[in-house]
């Protein structure tokens, strides 16, 4: 009697910690209370919002399946494993759950529209919503977005006032490009739900998104007024304002996340940003350094601070940034190669083999710009410096063959216009080295390397008249 009590307080405990957003403590009550009776339905639950609500979704993935196991017939057990597996990364299995809780419902359709199990009962129509929204996500993430638009108007059949799945339905549009559409679903959304949470914030996001920065800004205030401490909505309108060349107030946005979480790398990355913006230099180095320190996966910060050791090349910088970016693609093959992983961004990529070329390191420059061009044959400027890369590496015809395919993909391309001007300048074909400086001058007049090679062709042009003068005198005295 008295481990059951004690149980009992272990779980009330963890209700106050969790109440007060202290996810360890609440999660260790949990076990502890779960550690004396692990056949409660309701503690595995609570188990795994408390997981979710850490961010470690893998983890409440696991205690969903622990309370799935007790109740396999719980829809909203389903559910939570549907939206915890969507969290984790793994939206094809959410998929999976989603159609599981959907089986359920149409089960227990007729048991006066309600569901038991671990929450409070929710009505039938309630769950299906719940469900279709976070299928439009999962479909979405997969990139299946027909499919996401055909949950939604199969969705509206059973409930047409949900802000939720406008808002849904929204994220599917924003990814692919109908940013007005988006914007009206989300404004739908706004208006069905004023309270919907972060709608202001989202909407900005849209706004931003077709250029409309001012319009974003003001919503992004909005949002931020009935909730002044949302850290996401802080760190998105610092990234707008530095868009916006409003570095100052951006500075300050990121301060105040600061301010509410010391330790946030996001906002040690913007005020790197905007460091490296206003041409501090050595404040935006220790930003990111920060920033590695607190997550080294952090999006691309060791290309970024790689970048930044080359622009200020004091001693030991260069090797620094050599041992940066090594460190970054060794842990992008990792990431590619593992059983759930993808290829990174192609952008990242191309960013990534510029840099080795900065540090004078082609071969691994010439590494990472085929596995570009795996992914993305056509892309002219992984072509382009993959050419440079080869060129480097005193492989001349290589280096000339991918400039000539990088002209064919975009035909102002004056970069590689210059490179194999040099590379026939080096097979001494003088004439179609003059036809690709002529060409990529007229492109671009300005441009001091070129006007340095026209230079050079000039003076081997007329070098090569003396030459012919002198030869001729030459057979005339013999004569």
């Amino acid at each position: 009697m008295n481990e059951w009590h004690d149980a009992e307080e272990h779980v009330e405990r963890a209700h106050q910690h969790y109440e007060a957003g202290r996810w360890e403590e609440a999660e260790s009550e949990l076990r502890k209370a779960l550690s004396s009776n692990p056949y409660q339905i309701e503690w595995h639950f609570n188990l795994g919002l408390t997981l979710d609500a850490a961010g470690r979704f893998e983890d409440a993935v696991e205690a969903f399946k622990q309370a799935h196991a007790l109740e396999p017939d719980d829809a909203q057990i389903c559910v939570m494993l549907g939206v915890a597996s969507l969290k984790a990364g793994h939206a094809q299995e959410s998929l999976v759950w989603l159609s599981h809780a959907e089986r359920r419902v149409e089960h227990r359709s007729g048991e006066q529209g309600e569901t038991g199990g671990a929450m409070p009962p929710r009505s039938t129509s309630e769950i299906a919503t719940s469900i279709a929204v976070h299928r439009i996500e999962a479909l979405a993430t997969l990139g299946r977005h027909e499919e996401a638009e055909t949950a939604f108007y199969m969705a509206q059949q059973i409930e047409t006032q949900s802000a939720p799945l406008y808002a849904a339905m929204a994220d599917s549009l924003l990814d692919r490009g109908l940013d007005e559409k988006a914007i009206w679903c989300l404004r739908e959304a706004g208006r069905l739900d004023p309270e919907l949470p972060r709608i202001h914030a989202r909407l900005a996001e849209a706004y931003a998104s077709t250029g409309r920065l001012e319009r974003a800004r003001t919503l992004y205030f909005q949002e931020l007024r009935r909730d002044p401490g949302d850290i996401d909505s802080l760190l998105d309108l610092g990234d707008l304002l530095i868009r916006m060349e409003r570095l100052p107030e951006a500075a300050e946005k990121f301060r105040r996340v600061l301010e509410i979480e010391p330790e946030d790398p996001d906002a040690h990355f913007g005020l790197g940003e905007v460091a490296h913006r206003q041409g501090h230099l050595e404040a935006a180095i220790s930003a990111f350094n920060v920033v590695l320190r607190l997550d080294a996966r952090h999006r691309g910060v060791r290309p970024r601070l790689a970048e930044l050791l080359v622009a200020r090349a004091k001693d030991r910088d260069l090797a620094e940034a050599r041992r940066l970016l090594r460190h970054e693609l060794r842990d992008l093959r990792k990431d590619a190669d593992s059983p759930k992983g993808s290829d990174p961004d192609p952008e990242a990529l191309e960013e990534m083999g510029r840099l080795f070329l900065d540090v004078s390191l082609p071969a691994e420059a010439s590494g990472v710009l085929r596995w570009l061009l795996e992914m993305a044959p056509e892309h002219a400027a992984g072509v382009h410096l993959l050419g440079a890369a080869r060129f480097r590496m005193g492989d001349r015809e290589g280096g000339m063959e991918h400039a000539r395919r990088a002209i064919e993909l975009d035909g102002g391309n004056v970069r590689a216009m210059h490179n194999l001007a040099m590379g026939y300048l080096q097979q001494g074909q003088w004439t179609r080295a003059r036809f690709w400086v002529e060409k990529a001058r007229a492109l671009d007049p300005d441009d001091a390397s070129l006007r340095r090679l026209s230079m050079r062709l000039r003076l081997w042009a007329v070098a090569d008249v003396f030459h012919w003068v002198a030869r001729r005198v030459r057979g005339g005295k013999g004569e």
